[in-house]
Formats: C-alpha cells, sequence, structure tokens
C-alpha cells in the first residue's frame, strides 16, 4: 500500500495489476470522481460505501467498465471489459459474443425475416 499518492505519479497512472493499492487524498467525492477518471485506464473502480444508492450514484458518473460497491465481486454471468486504454468491448455474456455476430436483413415478397 502506498499512501499519499499524487495522482499524476506513475503508481497513480500505470495500470499496475497485482496486491497494489494507491492512496490518494481527495477534498469531497467530486473532487474523488475528478481523480479516479483522470487517467487513461478505465477497467475496474470500486465505491466504498454501505449507501448503495449512493454508491449506484457515484458510479454512474465513473468512466469504469466494472464498478463494484466496497470491492470487486467477479461473477461469471456478467460482462466485463473496460473503457479508454482498458479495452474495447466486453467478454462474457451476451455482449461479448455481439462482437462476434453480424445481423443480416432478408425480404422476401411481403415478409421481413431478421437473423
Amino acid at each position: 500500500m502506498f499512501g499519499n499518492v499524487d495522482n499524476s505519479s506513475v503508481i497513480a497512472q500505470e495500470g499496475i495489476f497485482g496486491p497494489v493499492l494507491s492512496v490518494i487524498p481527495a477534498q469531497d467525492e467530486k473532487d474523488a470522481v475528478r481523480l479516479a477518471n483522470d487517467s487513461i485506464y478505465g477497467l475496474n473502480a470500486a465505491v466504498f460505501t454501505p449507501d448503495t444508492d449512493r454508491a449506484l450514484a457515484v458510479a454512474r458518473q465513473l468512466r469504469s467498465g466494472t464498478v463494484g460497491q466496497n470491492g470487486f465481486k467477479p461473477a461469471f454471468g456478467i460482462a466485463f471489459g473496460g473503457f479508454k486504454q482498458s479495452g474495447i468491448g466486453r467478454e462474457g455474456v451476451r455482449e461479448g459474443i455481439r462482437a462476434y455476430l453480424e445481423t443480416k436483413t432478408v425480404i422476401l415478397g411481403d415478409a421481413v425475416a431478421v437473423g
């Protein structure tokens, strides 16, 4: 764990995987959202609060592919993927397969078939 990290430092801006935590002080919730979004990456985020409505409100402001309340909660039944330079598209479930599909419209007489 690294405390009192400046948001412009390498450890705050690089996509470091593993048991690494950078603690960046924020003035308030609005500043915390600004700091969290001030990155070229957006794979995963967490909002730590017991208030589900507040977690959802903050999650909607974060540019991250996945946002968990009070930590990361992996689940195989949901789509996974990032925003910005953390990837394009999604893996898993319906959203993950859409990139490999093409919709075709066929008009036969008076009937229209999509498939």
